[in-house]
């Protein structure tokens, strides 16, 4: 088995949700397969699911607003999950949070499972819920998300704009593991989507074998953070 070999890959419906647990050593390459896809993901220890997917610390340290390649998403306890190794885009929302069940209803109207069955309208919330019910996790659990493939930007007056028509269909992103991770995501719409119509996006995912971890890896060397954080996973690993 080498690197770039898929051992697994799959699409998720638009308004749906899945999750599973990554090694360390393996890529999930996300692709918005229609265009104007969202993807939103959590990120926890499956060994101890106090550790989290940490958003704030994971733009605050590499001094960006958006994500792309280079970037790391950050744990709570200064570890890097998962690094960007490859995107299309260049641009990832970590801003925008999740849609919930009464901005949904607002927005495109209550469709219930008794009148669609599995094309009800879901919303981010209660789908992150139900997959985090999996592990023993809940509402206390939550953290703020990544949005894969959407972008949001800031004003001058600081007002959020989300911008359509951002990801083309067959966009991709790649995350390499450095840690083992339980990935939770959904497929609901972003919470600023203007849509008249409740969007439905297929995203398609594959489960790839990465190579080794350079020493001029470009995710390593971008901030001098990502060094330290790297340093702390090779730690973490010792004590495992």
């Amino acid at each position: 088995m080498t690197a770039g070999d898929v051992l697994y890959e799959d699409v998720l419906p638009g308004g749906s949700h899945w999750s599973f647990i990554v090694n360390a050593g393996v890529q999930l390459r996300l692709v918005d397969a229609e265009g104007g896809g969202n993807a939103a993901m959590l990120a926890y220890n499956p060994h101890n699911p106090l550790e989290r997917l940490n958003l704030p610390d994971t733009l605050k340290c590499q001094h960006t607003f958006r994500l792309t390649a280079g970037h790391c998403l950050y744990s709570d306890m200064g570890r890097i999950f998962c690094s960007i190794v490859a995107d299309d885009l260049g641009w990832h929302d970590a801003a925008g949070g999740t849609c919930n069940a009464a901005l949904v209803k607002r927005k495109w109207g209550a469709l219930s499972y008794q009148e669609a069955h599995n094309d009800y309208r879901r919303n981010g919330r209660d789908s992150f819920l139900v997959e985090l019910g999996k592990y023993g996790l809940g509402r206390r659990d939550f953290a703020a998300n990544v949005n894969w493939f959407s972008r949001v930007d800031a004003g001058a007056d600081g007002g959020l704009a989300y911008r359509e028509d951002h990801s083309p269909a067959g966009s991709s992103v790649t995350l390499r593991f450095e840690m083992p991770t339980l990935v939770v995501l959904h497929t609901c719409p972003h919470p600023l989507n203007a849509a008249a119509e409740y969007p439905r996006r297929r995203i398609g995912y594959q489960l790839i074998p990465a190579g080794p971890v350079a020493e001029d890896d470009a995710c390593r060397l971008s901030r001098p953070e990502n060094g330290r954080g790297f340093m702390n996973n090779y730690l973490y690993a010792l004590g495992t």
